[in-house]
């Protein structure tokens, strides 16, 4: 009997094959990643702590990707395929209350479990557009809107149901997989259908996410992250190579202390060709900027009083207007400058272990996350306008509804870092 290839191998082949698909598309994409590696090598070469937040292979072959969608519906079946690679719905993020509001509330399918982290720990970051907020959307737009989504289909149904039978079985055959996977990639590349003129400028008034999202006849990968172990150096490389960044690396500010969380940054999206239909029928060729080149830098994952000490700081940060140095004074101020202070003060999260002369060491749980506030800041600073709201019902969206309209339990981010930590204690006690 053939041996089932397993939910995580699915995964990491999933995410070579979109890295690939997405480089083709993206050339810019491939200068990050070569970048990205030789950041990666560089800092493991001089850093004798370089795998403290997980090994370098891991760190390198690591990505996230993100997509948007446009209605529950649509939501609710990238949960039937994302399952299938071990994905699950984890947190809700409401980007409707950043600084730059975007209307979309979030989600972020990953894998849940340490060991499966380990193996692969892809995950994609969704977005829903949010049709019922009234601030964004009037009651006519609103109807247009949601009748434009509810003509399209996404995904094909034969690629949801073969989803549904990977996930139900636990696995699938080297040739369903092959075929699962080419057919999933496909369905997250750009189209090449021509565009709506006037619908796709009456939505991007509102919001170029909202344009974005249902503008087009179906979704597309939107920014496949690398994930580096020195997001400054990263930073300066790309410059130095003459791309276009953004102003600013988003998050936590770098300082001499311990990585929290997450920091991001990007190049600055690329004006990529598309066909346009105008109102006359015609077909003309013109240009977007939509998706852009991210990358990362994952820190160790905070507690509820982490979370909270870093709003504080941020907060203070924000209203002082700090430069670089001046926001890392202002961190140091929140933070202990120490893993060992982290945990003393329970603001981060943990795993024990026994040490080979049965002394406890401690190591620090990696950041799976995202933060809405930087989310907000990269689409933010991608976009050439921030598009048109007004005031308004704001909807009742939240973690419980987008749990009920997707038909699945969305997980708890805290629960799972608890779960880790919970873990490893009892091996400890097992152990003595």
């Amino acid at each position: 009997m053939t041996d089932l290839i397993q939910p995580w191998e699915l995964r990491a082949r999933f995410a070579a094959a979109l890295s690939q698909m997405y480089g083709t598309e993206v050339p810019a994409y491939n200068t990050l990643v070569d970048v990205s590696t030789a950041v990666n090598q560089t800092y493991a070469t001089t850093h004798p702590d370089a795998e403290r937040l997980g090994s370098v292979q891991r760190v390198t072959a690591e990505r996230h990707g993100a997509i948007r969608v446009g209605s529950p519906r649509e939501l609710a079946a990238v949960a039937d395929l994302f399952e299938a690679f071990g994905m699950y719905p984890v947190d809700f993020y409401d980007l409707r209350d950043a600084a730059s509001p975007v209307p979309v509330v979030s989600t972020a399918f990953r894998p849940t479990d340490e060991k499966e982290l380990a193996l692969n720990p892809f995950r994609v970051f969704t977005s829903m557009l949010a049709t019922a907020d009234r601030r964004f959307f009037d009651a006519n737009l609103r109807a247009r809107v949601e009748n434009f989504v509810q003509q399209r289909e996404l995904f094909d149904p034969a690629l949801l149901a073969h989803a549904r039978m990977i996930s139900a079985t636990g696995g699938c055959t080297p040739v369903q997989a092959d075929d699962f996977i080419t057919e999933a990639v496909k369905a997250f590349a750009l189209s090449t259908t021509p565009i709506d003129r006037a619908w796709y400028d009456e939505l991007s008034a509102v919001s170029p996410v909202a344009a974005d999202i249902a503008g087009v006849g179906g979704t597309h990968i939107n920014h496949l992250t690398p994930r580096v172990l020195d997001i400054d150096d990263l930073y300066r490389r790309m410059t130095a190579r003459g791309i276009t960044m953004i102003d600013a690396i988003q998050g936590p500010p770098r300082w001499h202390g311990p990585d929290v969380l997450l920091r991001q940054t990007s190049f600055r999206a690329l004006a990529e060709p598309r066909r346009f239909r105008t109102n006359d029928g015609s077909v003309v060729s013109d240009t977007l900027r939509v998706r852009f080149g991210e990358v990362e830098a994952r820190g160790i994952a905070l507690t509820p009083a982490g979370r909270t000490c870093y709003d504080d700081a941020m907060a203070a940060i924000d209203a002082a207007q700090a430069n670089p140095e001046q926001a890392a004074s202002i961190w140091a101020d929140h933070f202990p400058d120490t893993e060992a202070g982290l945990a003393e003060q329970e603001l981060a999260y943990f795993r024990t272990e026994a040490g080979p002369g049965g002394e406890i060491v401690r190591s620090p749980v990696v950041y799976e996350d995202f933060l809405p506030r930087s989310a907000a800041g990269i689409f933010r600073s991608n976009l050439d306008d921030d598009g048109a709201h007004g005031e308004g019902d704001a909807a009742g969206y939240s973690k419980e509804w987008m749990s009920g309209a997707i038909g699945r339990d969305i997980h708890d981010p805290y629960a799972l870092y608890s779960a880790i930590t919970a873990q490893s204690d009892l091996s400890i006690g097992a152990n003595r």
